[in-house]
């Protein structure tokens, strides 16, 4: 059987923790954010979970993380 080919895009986006979740970076964080608050946008600094909802697609696009 082949191989499975990782998606590269979604490889730089994930990482797994220890206990097998798989952490994300926040959106918005990047440009306009003059209109955005203090708070918010420390708060997009921090990482993030991803869903549990979307859990098997991302295992579905990385098969060996």
């Amino acid at each position: 059987m082949p191989k499975v080919k990782t998606n590269r895009g979604a490889a730089k986006r994930f990482k797994a923790t220890g206990s097998g979740k798989i952490r994300r970076r926040k959106a918005f964080s990047s440009h306009i954010l003059t209109k955005k608050s203090t708070k918010r946008k420390r708060n997009l600094r921090k990482g993030g979970l991803i869903a549990e909802s979307d859990r098997k697609s991302v295992k579905r696009m990385l098969p060996y993380l």
